[in-house]
C-alpha cells in the first residue's frame, strides 16, 4: 500500500507568476501582430517570449521562424555578440 501524495493547492505566488505570464503573453503578440512599427530588438524579445510560453505549437513555430528571418536580415549580429573568441574565426 503507497503513501497518498497530499494534493497541490496553488498558492499566490503561482497564480500571480502566471498572470505576469499571461500579461507579457499578451504584450508579444501586439508587438508581433504590428511588426512594422516595432524595432528587430523588441521584436526578437516577443518572440523569445512567444517561444518559450505560448501554448500552442503553432505559435511557438511561428514566433521561431519570425527569430530565423530576423537573424537573417542581420548575418553581422548574430557573430558581433559571441563572447568566445574562436567562434569568431
Amino acid at each position: 500500500m503507497s503513501i497518498p501524495l497530499p494534493f497541490y493547492k496553488r498558492n499566490t505566488r503561482d497564480e500571480i507568476r502566471q498572470e505576469w505570464i499571461e500579461e507579457r503573453l499578451h504584450e508579444a503578440r501586439i508587438v508581433v501582430a504590428d511588426v512594422v512599427h516595432h524595432s528587430d530588438h523588441l521584436l526578437r524579445m516577443a518572440c523569445n517570449v512567444l517561444v518559450r510560453h505560448s501554448q500552442t505549437p503553432t505559435e511557438r513555430e511561428d514566433a521561431r521562424i519570425l527569430l530565423v528571418v530576423l537573424d537573417a536580415k542581420s548575418p553581422g549580429r548574430i557573430d558581433h555578440h559571441r563572447s568566445d573568441p574562436e567562434v569568431r574565426r
